[in-house]
């Protein structure tokens, strides 16, 4: 039975465990990780600056400044300069711009290498026959050409708002972290109906690489001419029923030290951009001050707008609260030219991670003192942040709140079990050692378990001696079982009257008891209370001799002796054995007066200085001048014939 409560409690306890670290870590992951995710992100993970070859043309406050009336005119001067002088890679247009310029729609009908974006549909509501038949022209000149459709998502939008007329269009989609509205990552393929589209940059990406397939497995996007993989996941948005989306973690890249410090890539202010243009048109040569137009050969150009108003294009990442969202699209390019992804540590691998440090953890706590084991585990939380540090600046992210924040609940409920287990077993130790030493002399062991020393002091006490008379003999009439099964039954008897009395069984000698009264534990009347105790012990015998006779059990008779002085009190022996005795003449004494009951055939002999104490209270017969082993001079002994228990 005692086992099966051992089990219920160490399940129940587990139990209990499991569910606050369950909680814990669903809490720390929701509201912690993510602010320690951008650090990690920001601080080790974003340690290479982004590519020269990537450049950003911003229309900033300043160059909103240079040229106040910023309209479809200077935007179409903007795109001209890379249309007519520059000669890029490819250019990615991060804005939207109404088709309301003739020449601005021819231009990016006419460029070969101009990317612009187009604005999905995500309402869901039911598309008009006339727009169904729009989307399948829309499908075959810009949708992806996807050789391979292991995951068959369901659909993310059914439809586009808005486009320009580009040769090549891409998806300019953020997705944002639900917790704190940053980003983290990139949404590189859309599915648009049955079509799939690519983004901004993964379109600018193809095209730099002149392909447009691509082959979605359960893990990758791959895009089998450069063998590009893209590492994805399959997300909900709880504004969208069953929208499922293609995004890859954003690796970040440093900050560049150049014009702007929300910037990881080299920025031209769209101002000089325009002076260069204008100048070559007109004058047909740049002046000081200029961005020459190979400046931008062969490079990989995004153009975009970071400016105060309306029309700002700010988003908070983990590198900025106020990143430019041109930075971001040029970050993403770069994670794709040169297959950098961030990855998170799979859910597998952070419960492995979890599991062995709240394992180890609890081990240690179970195993070693308090002090020891706290060393021991802050080394192991250091080298644990150590390797997390060390894995974020390689691009891989570990659940470090997580983990450490289920640690801190292992190391509490650890702590906590220890201390109750620990209890617990010190109760069964004190129940058990309790039926060898009185539980008093156990209670004030473990009061002072701290300061246990040999040592004790000096105090007036009374001390009860009784015997069983004839034992020796009537032991010899019967088998060691029987005698055992005697005493047992007399003891058990005896030990809750002196306790009633508030004395304490200082040991079984044989078929005697020896108690004490007045230490341990503190009795004022601890004389009056040990003749009574003697009284009430002599009516006990009586009834157990009408009963064992019944039985056909000898008779027996039992007789006490009872003596009140100083003794010394305390722990005798040695430091690895000790003993809670009484030492002194005092027990001598007492011993040696219950031995008188056999001479004059009494049950309850007192001694002169315990009678003091008890002559208000006790009906006595004085017997003079005895003579005691071991003593030079006579004294007085009492026979106690019957005392007044009230």
């Amino acid at each position: 039975m005692k086992k099966f409560k051992n089990k219920i409690f160490y399940l129940y306890s587990f139990l209990i465990y499991l569910v606050l670290a369950l909680i814990t870590f669903v809490l720390s992951s929701q509201f912690l990780e993510p602010d320690v995710r951008s650090f990690l992100v920001s601080k080790f993970s974003a340690n290479q600056p982004g590519l020269d070859t990537t450049i950003e043309v911003v229309v900033d406050d300043y160059s909103k400044e240079v040229y106040p009336d910023w309209n479809s005119h200077t935007y179409t001067e903007l795109v001209d300069f890379f249309y007519a002088y520059a000669k890029p890679k490819v250019v990615g247009l991060d804005f939207f711009k109404p088709n309301n310029d003739e020449k601005y729609t021819k231009i990016l009908g006419d460029s070969d290498n101009l990317v612009a974006i187009f604005i999905p549909k995500t309402d869901f509501q039911e598309v008009p026959e006339d727009e169904k038949f729009f989307m399948s022209d829309f499908q075959k000149k810009y949708s992806l050409n996807v050789i391979s459709d292991f995951v068959k998502p369901d659909t993310d939008v059914n439809g586009v708002t808005e486009f320009s007329p580009a040769k090549m269009l891409g998806s300019a989609i953020i997705k944002k972290d639900n917790t704190t509205n940053k980003v983290f990552s990139s949404i590189n393929v859309l599915k648009i109906e049955d079509s799939y589209y690519p983004s901004l940059p993964f379109r600018m990406y193809l095209y730099a690489n002149n392909t447009n397939d691509v082959l979605i497995d359960k893990d990758y996007i791959v895009v089998p001419k450069t063998g590009l993989k893209i590492p994805y996941s399959r997300i909900k948005n709880g504004m969208i029923a069953n929208n499922i989306r293609f995004y890859q973690r954003l690796e970040y890249k440093a900050k560049d030290k150049g014009l702007t410090s929300d910037s990881s890539h080299v920025v031209i202010p769209a101002y000089q951009v325009i002076d260069s243009y204008r100048h070559l048109k007109n004058d047909g040569k740049l002046q000081k001050g200029d961005i020459d137009p190979k400046f931008f050969d062969n490079k990989v150009v995004f153009v975009g707008i970071n400016q105060s108003g309306p029309y700002r294009d700010i988003i908070a990442t983990p590198m900025a609260d106020r990143h430019p969202g041109v930075d971001i699209q040029a970050t993403i390019f770069d994670n794709l030219t040169g297959s950098e992804f961030l990855y998170n540590a799979s859910p597998l691998v952070n419960f492995i991670i979890i599991a062995l440090l709240s394992l180890l953890t609890f081990i240690l706590i179970l195993r070693l003192k308090f002090g020891k084991s706290l060393t021991i585990l802050l080394f192991i939380d250091l080298a644990f942040v150590f390797l997390v540090l060390v894995s974020a600046f390689y691009y891989y992210i570990i659940n470090l709140s997580g983990a450490l924040s289920v640690q801190l609940v292992t190391l509490v409920f650890g702590y906590s079990f220890k201390f109750i287990t620990e209890n617990r077993n010190k109760e069964k130790i004190k129940q058990a050692m309790g039926k060898y030493l009185s539980q008093d002399i156990m209670k004030n062991v473990v009061s002072n378990i701290d300061d246990l020393k040999l040592g004790g002091k000096r105090a007036v006490v009374t001390v009860l001696f009784s015997d069983i008379r004839g034992f020796t003999s009537m032991s010899e009439k019967m088998s060691a079982e029987e005698v055992s099964m005697i005493l047992n039954e007399y003891f058990a008897e005896m030990e809750p009257i002196i306790s009633k009395y508030n004395g304490v069984i200082n040991k079984f000698i044989g078929d005697a008891v020896m108690a004490l009264f007045g230490e341990p534990i503190q009795d004022d009347n601890h004389p009056q209370n040990a003749v009574k105790c003697a009284y009430e012990m002599l009516k006990k015998v009586e009834y157990l001799r009408e009963k064992w006779l019944f039985e056909g059990k000898p008779k027996f008779e039992i007789g006490v002796g009872i003596n009140t002085g100083e003794v010394f009190i305390g722990n005798i022996g040695t430091e690895n054995r000790m003993e809670y005795t009484v030492i002194g003449d005092t027990v001598n004494l007492a011993s040696r007066i219950e031995s008188y009951n056999k001479v004059y055939k009494t049950n309850l002999l007192v001694s002169s200085s315990t009678y003091e104490y008890i002559k208000e209270i006790a009906d006595v017969i004085k017997i003079n001048e005895v003579q005691i082993r071991g003593k030079s001079k006579k004294m007085n002994i009492y026979e106690v014939l019957r005392i007044d228990r009230n």
